[in-house]
């Protein structure tokens, strides 16, 4: 018995040699995601945000860039009650807070001209897309991003002194209708580009475009206005496809309107209507992914 726990033991201790093969070495070529950051500063060259990276601090007293903590601490809730543990906002603050609609800014302070058209991004993301139509198209028009992840995206803004351009940190899926229906003056697109798939279908609740949202656009958007989706994930874009195929009433694709935008078999627009990729758009494309996209345009206002 003493023998062979001594056996065990000294068993334990000696490290055999591995039966595995060693990986194969490495080819010394760069990926498609070591790519990526590299065609997307190509892509917004012209904006020169480059410079614009090192040091950057948030503005102090944003909202716009609020931690998850300052957001618990500054939860209404939290303040009346103190920070308790067994709170649900100490538990996920960020995400409690986000349930909540945000309100919408005074639009005389942020844009120069609060009546011109407004074109909304959903997901804007790193708001460079935004940022590149704000400053190069030719359209006279405001340009709003919600985004659901805190960015530096309005930094940027204000150092490259647009004034037809702004971003709130804000869940659209709760916060469109309150944000959207205060804006004087038409809205004119609404683009949804490439939004999480959220693929487990438990978690499908979770993507962006939800009845109560494709509503809110439907209601708002002004006539002859348009809705641009787009997806490198084909059940996400079919999911949203189908949304707003079902208001075939309200909405024609623009096919349909504009010959100079033609689709493939399926109906996908063969090309990018707006002049410039999103990052999203670049990294998929590096990658081999095909990108599916529809655009509508309102041609009858159900609601008058």
């Amino acid at each position: 018995m003493a023998w062979t726990a001594t056996a065990t033991l000294c068993c334990r201790l000696v490290r055999l040699p591995s039966a595995r093969r060693p990986p194969p070495p490495r080819a010394p070529v760069r990926c498609a995601a070591a790519q990526s950051p590299d065609a997307v500063d190509r892509e917004y060259a012209d904006l020169n945000l480059r410079p614009l990276y090192p040091n950057v601090s948030a503005p102090p007293f944003s909202p716009s860039f609020l931690s998850p903590q300052c957001l618990y601490h500054s939860h209404p809730l939290v303040r009346a009650e103190g920070p308790s543990p067994a709170h649900p906002a100490a538990r996920e603050p960020a995400q409690l807070i986000l349930l909540q609609p945000t309100e919408p800014p005074e639009w005389k302070d942020v844009f120069e001209d609060p009546l011109l058209p407004l074109m909304v991004d959903i997901g804007c993301g790193s708001g460079r897309f935004l940022i590149w139509l704000a400053k190069n198209s030719g359209e006279k028009r405001n340009y709003l991003g919600l985004e659901i992840r805190q960015k530096r995206t309005q930094f940027w803004v204000n150092e490259l002194g647009l004034r037809n351009i702004y971003f709130l940190f804000a869940n659209a899926t709760v916060s469109f209708e309150r944000i959207v229906s205060s804006y004087p003056g038409p809205l004119s697109l609404v683009s949804i580009l490439c939004p999480d798939p959220h693929f487990k279908k438990r978690h499908h609740k979770r993507r962006v475009l939800q009845p109560p949202l494709v509503d809110s656009i439907v209601k708002n958007l002004s006539l002859g206005g348009r809705v641009l989706i787009q997806s490198d994930v084909l059940e996400v874009a079919a999911d949203m496809r189908e949304r707003f195929d079902g208001y075939s009433g309200v909405f024609e694709h623009v096919d349909g309107v504009d010959k100079a935008l033609q689709c493939d078999n399926e109906g996908w627009l063969l090309d990018n209507p707006m002049g410039i990729r999103t990052e999203r758009e670049i990294h998929a494309e590096l990658e081999g992914a095909t990108i599916y996209r529809r655009m509508y345009q309102k041609t009858r206002d159900v609601y008058h």
